[in-house]
């Protein structure tokens, strides 16, 4: 059987535990609200991916911050027993993870507050990335969240008509996301990396 890309891949609501032992360890796979997604992220989905995270892991380093770039590893909120968020990018604050009850064992973060920056790199079900993880990662509290909508995939509730590439900047205000939508040379501001000089432009285009 064909799956499309990032849909559901199964009919019965599956809990966490569930997913962890049928496919805790392989990386394509993400649950929310129960649904099992097969992410199969393209070869262009990952040079953005690769991209971000580069820039990101120069900042950090040139910085001296006691933080570091996690792919693919896990986000399994703890007030929720049916979502385990796979970010393609998130940055991890190395402090934090004293207060992660699952990390020693697995790569699975529970917190929040062990999250600094994540990113997605928008794919098929731009749905989630719009909109149920914008409502997600702000309700844990992680300050900067950055979508990446290389092929202008995502509905033009969000990134306007006529669809075009855009990334998308997150950032945390009393709660909830402000998000400013660059495109083309724009320069990006990031709150989290105020150093990164880039434009919106070079991340989308990371993918050509």
């Amino acid at each position: 059987m064909t799956t499309a890309i990032n849909q559901p891949i199964q009919q019965q609501p599956v809990s966490v535990d569930e997913f962890l032992a049928r496919y805790g360890g392989d990386n394509r796979y993400e649950l929310i609200d129960g649904e099992v997604f097969d992410l199969e992220p393209t070869g262009l989905h990952e040079e953005v991916a690769a991209f971000i995270t580069a820039k990101l892991c120069v900042q950090i380093d040139s910085r001296g911050l006691p933080w570091f770039v996690l792919q693919r590893g896990l986000l399994r909120p703890a007030n929720s027993g049916m979502t385990a968020f796979r970010p393609d990018v998130a940055v991890v604050d190395r402090d934090e993870l004293t207060q992660e009850p699952l990390w020693s064992d697995q790569s699975i973060l529970t917190l929040g507050s062990s999250i600094q920056f994540v990113a997605e790199v928008v794919s098929s079900n731009w749905q989630n990335d719009y909109a149920r993880k914008v409502e997600d990662y702000a309700v844990l509290g992680i300050p900067e969240y950055w979508i990446a909508d290389y092929a202008g995939l995502g509905g033009t509730r969000h990134i306007g008509k006529p669809k075009q590439p855009t990334l998308s900047i997150c950032t945390l205000v009393n709660g909830e996301y402000e998000i400013q939508q660059l495109r083309g040379n724009q320069t990006i501001v990031s709150r989290t990396f105020p150093g990164l000089n880039l434009t919106a432009e070079q991340v989308l285009r990371a993918a050509r």
